[in-house]
Parts: C-alpha cells; structure tokens; sequence
C-alpha cells in the first residue's frame, strides 16, 4: 500500500508539531548552508553563533530538538540574516470547507 505524503514529513511521521518541525529544518538547513559556504570551522561557527561547539555539531547533523525557532533565528541574525515571516491563508480542505 502506498500512502500519498502530505507535503511535510514531520506530520507523515506523526510528530506532535509537525509544522514547527518543519520550520526548525529549514532555518537549520538554511544556517548548515551559510556555515559551509564561509568554510566555518564548528568552534569558528560556535563563537559567531554565541553557541557551544557541540550545539553547532547538533545544528550539522540536523538534531535539532533542543533548539527552539527563537534561538535558530537568532543565529541567523548573528549570521547576519533577516527571517521573514509570511502569513498567508490555508486553502481549505473539504471537509472543512462544508462545516463552514
């Protein structure tokens, strides 16, 4: 049987935030791209970030658990980037468009 993804992941798997989830992968992968790309070293990454080594490690590795959206945008602002947030309306499902 093959079940059809839902677009995130995190909600496939059944985590209890999925959209949260989400969210915390892009910034992360987002700050991953931006240690890579000026060739950081972890400890180099760490002071930048005002992080300690093995949280960069954990932001490397993508296990992000412990680190909240507030705290991986403020390491983007330490990176020197902006985070935009858009709110837009959610298409509505059928279900709910006939509760409505």
């Amino acid at each position: 049987m093959v079940t059809a993804s839902s677009g995130n992941v995190f909600a496939d798997l059944g985590f209890a935030n999925p959209e949260e989830e989400l969210l915390k992968a892009k910034l992360i992968r987002e700050i991953r791209s931006i240690i890579k790309r000026r060739k950081l070293t972890q400890a180099k990454a760490a002071i930048l970030l005002g992080l300690k080594q093995p949280d960069v490690s954990s932001i490397i590795t993508g296990r992000v658990g412990k680190f909240s959206l507030d705290r991986l945008v403020r390491c983007l602002d330490r990176l020197d980037y902006k985070v935009d947030v858009v709110v837009r309306h959610k298409p509505r499902r059928a279900s709910r468009a006939i509760a409505a």
